[in-house]
């Protein structure tokens, strides 16, 4: 959907972006990934054109974006910003239905696309016809991106835009942000320097540094098959808890026993990750959690201690391998 070619982006003598190449596939969410200054919202800025390249090129969906108006390209791509973005001179609703009205769509279609994105969005329908200084930073975040989705463009670019949120809102709004349907159908470039984050949302990880791309691949490629130095420390420090995201429980299936229990509450598919189901053990509740092939009638219900055992097994086997 995406293709980035040989593009770079150079401010006098300071290469911003330097000769980088990678491709987005359709419904993938690539992260890019690095500290400030890296170059990464430089990056996604010359997607739809905010920042124009020095040199190389860009396609979407096999069209140059420079072979049109800017405007235009950006009336087909979503855009979400870390401090959301809003207007706050406008409503909720204006802020809202800002592309269709570019677009030329009629109130019904707009009112019914909107109200849609409202339920998806946890959002209630008593917030249009506020500002959004009235609004918690969690709900304006969840605004602007209804705002992005509106007019459902294929491709989505977010820059940072959980950042401004504190813990637990972030937490909470990551959560949905990966169970919403309607972000399972874009093509998704999303900047962030928060490696949790990358890791949490990410299909695959574009890590760069100094305006370089240091390796793409999976969050585990970039973790069991570091390509360099730099990608081996810039990951030490979380290690763990970034290898208990990145691990899928369909990985350690061989090596996950079946018990017996009626009491099993929760049921979790094998592209789960171990985190995730770590989580899934509520202290005191949730004892047993059974896990599903999806497409087959395989299921296995496991203990906490069980997981644990079958992920131990599975990092034991890839030293060996190694």
């Amino acid at each position: 959907m995406i293709s980035v070619q040989q593009v770079s982006k150079h401010y006098g003598t300071n290469r911003a972006v330097n000769n980088i190449s990678f491709e987005v596939a359709e419904h993938e969410n690539l992260v890019l990934l690095g500290t400030s200054g890296c170059g990464k919202t430089t990056t996604l800025k010359m997607i739809n054109r905010l920042i124009e390249p020095t040199r190389g090129q860009i396609l979407i969906a096999g069209q140059d974006v420079t072979r049109q108006p800017a405007e235009l390209l950006r009336r087909n791509i979503g855009y979400v910003l870390q401090n959301n973005g809003l207007f706050p001179h406008y409503t909720v609703a204006e802020n809202i239905a800002i592309v269709p009205r570019l677009l030329k769509w009629d109130d019904a279609r707009i009112q019914n696309r909107m109200h849609e994105l409202l339920e998806k969005l946890h959002l209630s329908a008593a917030f249009l016809k506020l500002y959004p200084q009235q609004l918690s930073g969690g709900q304006q975040q969840r605004v602007g991106l209804a705002r992005a989705l509106m007019a459902d463009a294929p491709v989505l670019l977010m820059d940072e835009p959980f950042g401004a949120l504190d813990t637990i809102t972030r937490s909470k709004i990551q959560a949905e942000f990966k169970d919403l349907d309607e972000l399972q159908r874009k093509t998704i470039v999303m900047v962030t320097h928060d490696v949790q984050e990358a890791f949490e949302l990410g299909n695959r990880i574009c890590l760069m540094d100094q305006g370089a791309i240091m390796q793409i691949g999976t969050p585990a490629e970039l973790l069991f098959k570091p390509a360099n130095k730099f990608v081996r420390e810039f990951l030490q420090a979380q290690r763990l808890q970034l290898e208990l995201k990145a691990v899928l429980l369909q990985q350690v299936w061989d090596n996950l026993p079946t018990t017996t229990s009626t009491e099993a509450i929760k049921v979790l598919p094998a592209d789960t990750s171990i985190w995730a189901a770590m989580e899934s053990f509520e202290a005191g509740v949730v004892k047993f959690i059974t896990v599903t092939k999806p497409g087959t009638d395989q299921a296995k219900t496991i203990t906490f201690d069980q997981l644990m055992a079958a992920y131990h097994q599975y990092q034991n086997n890839l030293q060996h391998h190694e």
